[in-house]
């Protein structure tokens, strides 16, 4: 199993209330519509909330300014990915990406293919 981590941060000119309700009310449909095409076994958002919770564990650690929220995803494997070279799945790809720059800063956002270590649970 491999998963997709993706940090989001939203366009400058959305609030984060926008940006999560368009990022659960429009986008995360059209990921359950292409998951098949695209081999995605597993789609999580973790919207950001708990401002106070979050305020006082940055003054605490230091770091970077808080995302709007974690998309994770989970593929079958790296081979599984690459094989699956369709037609169906670049056009699949290619519209959640287009969807992605309506309410994403790309450029501000990394992402990361890795491997999950369970530890508890």
């Amino acid at each position: 199993m491999i998963k997709l981590s993706l940090c989001l941060r939203r366009l400058p000119h959305l609030s984060r209330e926008d940006f999560q309700t368009y990022w659960r009310e429009q986008h995360a449909p059209l990921v359950a519509r292409h998951a098949k095409t695209l081999g995605i076994l597993r789609y999580v958002q973790v919207h950001t909330g708990h401002d106070a919770l979050n305020a006082g564990m940055q003054s605490s650690r230091g770091g970077p300014e808080a995302y709007d929220g974690v998309a994770e995803l989970w593929f079958e494997s790296e081979a599984a990915m690459a094989a699956n070279t369709s037609e169906a799945a670049a056009k699949a790809g290619a519209e959640l990406l287009e969807d992605e720059k309506k309410f994403i800063d790309l450029e501000n956002s990394p992402l990361w293919f890795g491997d999950e270590h369970v530890v508890v649970g």
